[in-house]
């Protein structure tokens, strides 16, 4: 005996969709979720709990009554997610009129634009499905002569019939407009993906393709339910309490009588949703085929797109925990600045230059440009959001950002390596004086390979390079490649594998005190490597190595190059007096920093 195949049961959901610019909204009876894709492809996502208060609880239940409150909740409801999806690709930040209006009247500008829209919204529909068919009726009752009078059912009826051709031209109509033919499509990928999920599938694009883009619970077929229902509607009305009326009398009575026509088609749209037999699709047959028009095939990015908004709904709906997300929009770049410099102050972070850097680094401006007014795209945004989220927790702003800029130069550093220090460009300065294509070089505890790679740029001299870290070596490498420095690396413990000689010798060791080591600044202590930091007992280990060996790899007249912590420098003078030559070179700020000492002997 064959076995079945198992099939996973088909599953109804109460979610359902809203087709909004590059995007889809879902939407459950707990939560709602907007996904949209932004012009750099990325889905962006804004989640919200939604409140259902008692008396909102208590509508549901009451037949008509609710199909009103859908109906206005979804007129003004979705206008505003409609705004809102859009204002991903707008300027983000409000105008000085909107924030003048904001801070003066105390109004939300967006909130009284999204009810005028709604406003002329309907205004339209009353001048094309209410005024338009009357006016086109009264012309068919001329042009068929005085003598023939149309009775109150002829009348609905030929209104009706022109309702409904206007609708499924307008419908054809706005379906050219490029932008209104892909906002169809995402119609047609909402559709999809709640079939897809009450067939019982897994939600994926292959899946999702398969799926019919019409369904019995669209806005569209509601749309037809409205007009088939407002003829009957209005003709039982004018037959049975006010007789035959016209003008702006007719007009305004049709409007009067459509929160009924609103809440009898919420109630057949409800009813008919449930009902699966072949006999109602003669009913529900003119709303699945004007969907042929409202819905387009999807492609497969705005499947992703659909799918990501109705995950959300469900992962909100399962878990309170989870937080509401906002959409990134564009920001003004003054205003981003801004808003770095606060988080970063939140966190602890006083320097007002980190924001600065920060931001003129991912957008590849000068500093003292990243108060103007252009606008910043989501896509900067998140990577500017990543570094100000990874600085936060203490790590070093370069090691956040990932590259620091030594002597013009591009240098990759993370935390196998030390952040090359300003003060340390003197170093190379120095080193250019004495340096031509001919010399050698040999560059101690390299780390990131920052000196060896400036002074071989600089000079086209011969350099060696040592660490006893490997993972230091490593970087050092990849910044050289980056570079396109010619530099020898040797993994070595100060000279234990050097065997050459050099016409220079240039170090920035470790200098720190072993015990001031735990007293230093979270960002040094807690992620640069102790081993590039703990010079020993008193900071002085390795110059005392150097300055001891340093000679057996010096040629006649070779040149000595050490940076010092501060108060070391007479220390290290003095270490190296019987080399011949020895001066104390003064950093920036006034500060003993480097002792170069040539050997004359």
């Amino acid at each position: 005996m064959k076995e079945k195949k198992s099939k996973k049961r088909c599953a109804r959901t109460s979610i359902g969709g809203q087709a909004v610019m590059e995007g889809v909204m879902m939407r459950s009876q707990k939560s709602m979720a907007t996904a949209v894709r932004d012009a750099d492809g990325v889905i962006r996502l804004e989640t919200k709990r939604l409140k259902n208060s008692k008396a909102s609880k208590v509508i549901s239940k009451i037949p008509l009554v609710r199909g009103v409150v859908s109906f206005v909740s979804s007129l003004f409801g979705g206008t505003s997610v409609l705004m809102r999806s859009a204002e991903v690709y707008g300027e983000g930040e409000p105008s000085k009129f909107e924030k003048w209006v904001s801070e003066k009247l105390k109004i939300d500008v967006m909130s009284v634009v999204g009810f005028i829209s709604v406003l002329l919204g309907l205004a339209l529909a009353v001048f094309l499905f209410m005024w338009a068919p009357q006016a086109l009726r009264g012309l068919i009752e001329k042009w068929v002569g005085e003598g023939f009078a149309f009775d109150i059912w002829a009348k609905n009826f030929i209104e009706g019939g022109i309702k409904l051709l206007l609708f499924i031209a307008y419908l054809l109509l706005v379906s050219l407009l490029k932008d209104i033919r892909r906002t169809f499509m995402y119609h047609g990928a909402e559709h999809k993906t709640i079939a897809c999920f009450e067939r019982g599938l897994d939600l994926t694009v292959d899946n999702a393709k398969k799926c019919p883009r019409v369904h019995d619970r669209c806005g569209t077929t509601f749309m037809v339910f409205v007009l088939v229902i407002s003829i009957l509607a209005f003709a039982c009305f004018e037959a049975l309490v006010v007789g035959q009326i016209d003008g702006i009398l007719r007009v305004l009575c049709k409007v009067a009588l459509l929160p009924v026509v609103a809440g009898l088609s919420y109630e057949l749209l409800k009813l008919l949703s449930k009902l699966t037999h072949p006999a109602f699709i003669i009913i529900k047959w003119p709303g699945l085929l004007l969907q042929r028009i409202t819905t387009r095939e999807p492609d497969d990015k705005m499947l992703e797109v659909a799918i990501a908004s109705f995950k959300a709904v469900m992962e909100m709906d399962a878990d309170d925990s989870i937080l509401e997300k906002k959409f990134q929009v564009a920001k003004k770049r003054r205003q981003l600045t801004y808003d770095v410099k606060a988080k970063l102050k939140e966190n602890g972070i006083t320097e007002d230059a980190e924001a600065e850097w920060i931001i003129s680094i991912v957008l590849g401006v000068k500093r003292d440009e990243v108060y103007k007014e252009n606008l910043v795209y989501p896509k900067k945004i998140d990577e500017i959001d990543k570094i100000v989220n990874d600085r936060i927790t203490g790590r070093p702003l370069w090691y956040c950002i990932g590259d620091t800029e030594f002597y013009g130069y591009k240098i990759k550093v993370d935390e196998r390596v030390l952040i090359p220090r300003p003060e340390t460009e003197l170093l190379v300065y120095n080193a250019k004086e004495s340096l031509s294509s001919d010399k050698t070089v040999l560059d101690l505890c390299t780390g990131s390979g920052a000196i060896a790679i400036s002074v071989q740029k600089e000079t086209g001299a011969t350099v060696t390079a040592s660490d006893i870290s490997e993972n230091a070596l490593s970087i050092a490498k990849e910044n050289a490649k980056i570079n396109g420095a010619n530099v020898n690396f040797v993994q070595s413990n100060l000279f234990e594998n050097i065997e050459d000689k050099f016409d220079m010798i240039i170090s920035n060791p470790p200098y720190i005190k072993s015990k001031d080591i735990a007293t230093l600044q979270k960002e040094v202590k807690d992620f640069e490597p102790t081993l590039a930091l703990d010079g020993g007992v008193d900071g002085l280990d390795f110059y005392k190595k150097i300055a001891l060996q340093a000679k057996n790899h010096l040629n006649k007249g070779g040149i000595l190059l050490l940076e010092c912590g501060i108060g070391q420098a007479q220390d290290v003078a003095d270490m190296l007096k019987d080399y011949g030559t020895v001066k104390i070179i003064k950093d920036y700020e006034n500060i003993d920093r480097i002792v170069k000492a040539v050997l004359d002997v």
